[in-house]
């Protein structure tokens, strides 16, 4: 029993030594350098600036997208030309996706109900039939009015009032 109790001891011993030895150090006449291919870098670099503005112009389109509401001016169903983008994106997604889309036309208090009711689904119609000129279907898209009756924006000061001059795009 003793003998093996010397024999663990020294087996402990010569395993702790070995833990604490150094190991070798590595030559230092190998060469690490690695050759490249003359055009890998810059075509590595032109694939990640095309990757890179790909990405940015899927943000771009997403950001887009969020956007679902165009805004009028008193009194008109004419599209602003800075809505125009915004319209084609909102196209070519329901195209691409196949979905179908409620424009609801709205307009401030100003006027009679009769009147702000018939400019909402002028307003609405508008952005349909820009809509169809991107290539959507008509099947696709259902145009209401709610007029005055459904404010973005319950004041009565002519900010309150854009806010409630708009055609909303309502995905289905």
């Amino acid at each position: 029993m003793k003998r093996s109790v010397q024999l663990l001891l020294a087996l402990f011993a010569a395993l702790a030594l070995a833990a604490c030895s150094t190991t070798e150090p590595a030559d230092d006449t190998t060469d690490t350098t690695v050759q490249q291919d003359d055009g890998s870098d810059a075509e590595a670099e032109a694939l990640a600036r095309q990757r890179a503005a790909e990405e940015a112009e899927r943000q771009r389109i997403a950001a887009l997208l969020e956007n679902t509401t165009i805004y009028f001016d008193f009194d008109s169903d004419a599209i602003r030309s800075g809505d125009m983008e915004l319209l084609e994106v909102h196209a070519k997604h329901i195209q691409a996706t196949g979905k179908k889309v409620i424009l609801e036309g709205h307009a401030d208090e100003r006027g009679t109900p009769e009147y702000n009711l018939a400019l909402g689904e002028r307003r609405a119609k508008s952005v349909a039939q820009l809509m169809r000129t991107y290539g959507v279907s008509g099947s696709q898209i259902e145009v209401i009015s709610f007029g005055e009756e459904s404010p973005a924006n319950p004041g009565h000061t002519e900010q309150a009032w854009q806010e409630n001059r708009r055609v909303e795009i309502k995905y289905q």
